[in-house]
């Protein structure tokens, strides 16, 4: 399909728009490599039921101990989680500024009301999002069919005009499923990279 056929470009936030820390420790935790470990975070169902908005914080915090069995209790899990979300990547906003007159733009994130608060208020380039589909407002999560579908639909797009970035490749595929071209991407440089070789940039 022509680059000049695609009409909205939506980004996942943790690892392409938004530094992610502390993974690290929970690795140590759980003795899992990185993809290991979000690779069971995305199928987790205390994380699924949490990031859909149907349970609180602190009862995520101790379903998530007890599921990975962590060796900290879920206060010291919780105060890792929470600082999760470090600031944008350098360039994020730049990147989406430069978008912004000739593509609609969106974001797609799993996310939770804990951490969905702090990225808007701590970071700019929210401005310049057209469309926001945090899972725990839409209740749908990637790498379900039903996330992309939802946001096509909203966007009043068919899904081959949608271009989706994601840092994880399971929710690239998903997006392809339903039909978007999707890429996987880590931070706002690769995206740029990406972005660029697809000459819409």
């Amino acid at each position: 399909m022509p680059a000049s056929h695609f009409e909205a470009i939506l980004f996942d936030l943790g690892g392409v728009l938004v530094q992610i820390r502390g993974l690290d420790t929970v690795q140590a935790w759980t003795n899992w490599d990185r993809d290991e470990l979000w690779r069971r975070w995305l199928a987790s169902p205390a994380v699924r039921q949490f990031e859909s908005g149907r349970i609180s914080f602190e009862q995520f915090g101790q379903e998530l101990v007890d599921e990975f069995s962590l060796p900290v209790d879920a206060r010291q899990f919780l105060d890792n989680f929470a600082q999760w979300p470090e600031g944008q990547f350098p360039g994020a906003e730049k990147l989406l500024d430069t978008l912004a007159p000739t593509y609609q733009l969106g974001c797609l994130s799993n996310t939770n009301a804990f951490h969905w608060d702090l990225m808007v208020e701590d970071m700019g380039f929210f401005k310049l999002f057209d469309y926001t589909f945090p899972s725990h407002q839409t209740g749908f999560l990637k790498p379900d069919v039903e996330a992309f579908e939802h946001a096509a639909a909203e966007m009043k797009l068919p899904p081959d005009q949608v271009l989706f970035l994601d840092d994880n490749l399971v929710n690239v595929e998903g997006a392809r499923k339903m039909g978007m071209e999707a890429y996987q991407v880590h931070g706002a440089q690769g995206a740029q990279v990406k972005l660029a070789q697809l000459g819409l940039l």
